[in-house]
């Protein structure tokens, strides 16, 4: 990890952000993303560890309409052909077994795509995203400002496309940023060294999981 005072993690002002994971994305899933079922372990390692350090927890979540009108043009024909990704009110839209704390409610989908954040615990939330980065068109910065946020922990699902979207729009606002190497699914060393080039700090899930201590 660098030293350098810049970049160093502030882990009494961090919070641990999750990328879609949810069911439609699990790896046996139709639709799903290879490696992310793998990792979910590791997820719920992290999940746990922060709700103990009593940090904050973000879950970031797609909700596809039908037709997919509000979805990313590239998923667009196969939405509008009727497939049904992460439909809100599905159960595949629901976020993946073991991530949550016993006791959260399910997604609440009007809440969620009129903008606003969902509490699924203490310090715990979800809130939806229109497109690959979570800081677009969505009320996180604002949570993250309220919340004295100055440190980003990244973990999740896809590595090439919405975490390393959501890596470069925290760094484009000045968050210290972690990524979780060994709890994000499509990771790979020739990614891992670009963002680092931006500065964002590689971690393990233990090594994380320590530092939260």
């Amino acid at each position: 990890m660098s030293t350098d005072q810049n970049l160093v993690p502030h882990w009494d002002s961090a919070a641990l952000v999750t990328i879609d994971v949810q069911r439609d994305f699990l790896s046996e899933s139709p639709y799903g993303v290879a490696g992310t079922t793998e990792v979910v372990p590791a997820l719920g390692r992290l999940a746990q560890a922060f709700r103990i350090a009593r940090r904050p927890i973000v879950h970031i979540v797609r909700l596809y309409e039908p037709g997919g009108a509000n979805a990313d043009l590239v998923r667009r024909t196969l939405l509008a052909d009727g497939t049904r990704v992460v439909a809100p009110g599905s159960p595949g839209s629901q976020l993946a077994p073991g991530l949550l704390p016993d006791g959260a409610p399910e997604l609440d989908d009007t809440r969620l795509l009129a903008g606003k954040p969902q509490e699924l615990g203490p310090l715990e939330y979800a809130i939806f995203k229109p497109r690959w980065g979570a800081f677009y068109q969505t009320p996180l910065k604002e949570l993250l400002d309220r919340l004295d946020i100055d440190t980003i922990v990244f973990a999740g699902c896809n590595f090439p496309n919405c975490p390393r979207a959501s890596i470069v729009e925290a760094s484009e606002r000045d968050y210290r940023i972690v990524l979780a190497t060994d709890a994000l699914s499509q990771g790979s060393e020739q990614g891992f060294g670009e963002v680092a080039g931006i500065g964002v700090q590689l971690l393990t899930t233990d090594e994380i999981v320590a530092a939260t201590r």
